[in-house]
């Protein structure tokens, strides 16, 4: 269960690192291309905005790898459970407020991720 919940974790951290690539520097061309009902010519004011939501996005990764490098188990698994809430919270309000498959891209793994940081 502790390989599964590790391994999940990792997913929900790396996705959260595109995130913040994808939303730091590549807001123009992947940002395109992901988030398709934003007129395009859009992009190019928000890019500061995007950035910004990058950098929350990279905060929540290290958070998720910071749990990896934290020897006593109980507060491994309690960093892990806070940085997995967040990602669920940040998911839940972007599903509510932005295109609803954000919840299924961004809140879903996440939640998945800390059914089983919480089983083990």
């Amino acid at each position: 269960m502790e390989i599964i919940s590790k391994i999940l974790i990792a997913i929900v951290a790396l996705e959260h690192l595109y995130i913040l690539y994808m939303e730091m520097f590549a807001w123009e061309t992947l940002g395109k291309k992901t988030f398709k009902t934003i007129p395009s010519e859009l992009f190019k004011p928000t890019k500061s905005l995007a950035a910004n939501q990058g950098l929350y996005n990279g905060f929540l990764s290290a958070g998720l790898i910071w749990s990896f490098f934290i020897c006593d188990e109980n507060w491994s698994k309690n960093v892990a459970v806070f940085f997995l809430g967040c990602v669920i919270v940040a998911g839940i309000y972007g599903a509510l407020s932005a295109p609803k498959k954000i919840f299924f891209v961004q809140a879903l793994p996440a939640i998945i991720a800390l059914i089983f940081v919480l089983l083990r």
